[in-house]
């Protein structure tokens, strides 16, 4: 219980400055405590989905002991196209000490080292700076943007691409990964070896 309220205490705050980081609609522009309530909702309900053509994984990202924010990882018809996207949301106190790099990193490793993708992707909003700069540092290229909205209002969001090949340049060699196999059939993959 200790963990839930720490965490709940963290997604209170929400996302409360601007450039709004995410797209219409997100439960951390709703007030408290529908805020915690529509965001717990939204990943019972993905994880209840996970299917060979559709899954979303969500993990929680812990400092000392405190879970500090998520990052999630997406595949659509990942067993055709080995394709993946991210997600991710870091309390407002810990943003800008390297820990969303570090997390993009570990599920990114996930998704080629653990489940052999292609690809990934990402994408931002134009003036969410931090988290454009954490897909290029890790070597995404641009690939283009699209129009969404936030808050009501239209903004342009920048897509980004991480082939296979450009991931593996940069990959790190500290990361491991445990029992990945085991949770493949879930995901509609081959659990031979990889």
């Amino acid at each position: 219980m200790n963990s839930w309220n720490a965490w709940s205490r963290r997604c209170a705050r929400g996302a409360t400055e601007p450039p709004w980081p995410f797209d219409d609609p997100i439960s951390l522009y709703e007030d408290s405590p529908e805020r915690e309530w529509r965001w717990l909702r939204g990943i019972w309900s993905g994880r209840g989905r996970v299917s060979a053509g559709s899954w979303r994984l969500y993990f929680v990202v812990v400092i000392d002991g405190e879970p500090v924010g998520m990052q999630d990882l997406i595949g659509i018809d990942f067993a055709t196209f080995g394709t993946v996207t991210t997600f991710s949301w870091l309390s407002p106190d810990v943003r800008g000490a390297g820990f969303g790099k570090e997390v993009r990193q570990a599920v990114l490793h996930l998704a080629f080292e653990g489940l052999g993708a292609r690809e990934a992707s990402s994408d931002a909003f134009v003036d969410n700076h931090a988290s454009n700069r954490v897909s290029e540092a890790l070597g995404y290229e641009p690939n283009g943007v699209f129009w969404d909205t936030r808050r009501g209002e239209p903004a342009e969001i920048k897509c980004w691409r991480l082939t296979r090949e450009q991931w593996i340049k940069q990959r790190r060699d500290d990361i491991e990964l445990a029992a990945v196999a085991d949770c493949l059939p879930v995901l509609g993959l081959d659990p031979s070896p990889r």
